[in-house]
């Protein structure tokens, strides 16, 4: 074997070495572990208003628009309804679940990535729990969000 072809095959097995131990022990696979400190609750026993003529219902006044409110996104979708959602997320429970005005609306956590309709379905093969989904009822100017 000639000097020229012995570095080139011994450069690519140095390279293979290197980088074979990584690929395996680097990637990621999507299911990075949340610290048990960081999960929060899904919320339960819902059950709030909102007046809308009020500077806190203030941020749901156009289509698209949400806010957050203890732990939960309401929505005023793209159609005008509104819409409630758990703001943690059911893949490892954190709370940046927010809604994208994207493919006609939808939640996703920016944790992962996990991408939910807003009847609450997963999107996305991050998960396949649901998204907990709360009821609304509007009467004149007051948005309850309840279960």
């Amino acid at each position: 074997m000639e000097r020229k072809e012995f570095l080139k095959s011994l450069g690519a097995g140095a390279a293979f070495a290197l980088v074979f131990p990584c690929v395996n022990g680097c990637s990621s696979d999507g299911n990075d572990d949340v610290a048990p400190e960081d999960m929060k609750p899904i919320p339960t026993g819902v059950d709030f208003t909102i007046d809308l003529s009020t500077s806190e219902g203030a941020g749901l006044q156009n289509n698209g628009d949400f806010i957050l409110k203890d732990f939960v996104v309401v929505v005023k979708n793209l159609e005008g309804n509104f819409v409630a959602a758990s703001q943690v997320c059911s893949h490892q429970q954190t709370e940046e679940v927010r809604f994208l005005q994207e493919s006609g609306g939808i939640f996703r956590c920016s944790t992962h990535g996990a991408r939910f309709s807003q009847t609450g379905s997963p999107l996305n093969s991050v998960t396949s729990n649901p998204l907990k989904i709360f009821s609304t009822e509007l009467t004149g100017d007051v948005l309850r969000v309840f279960e």
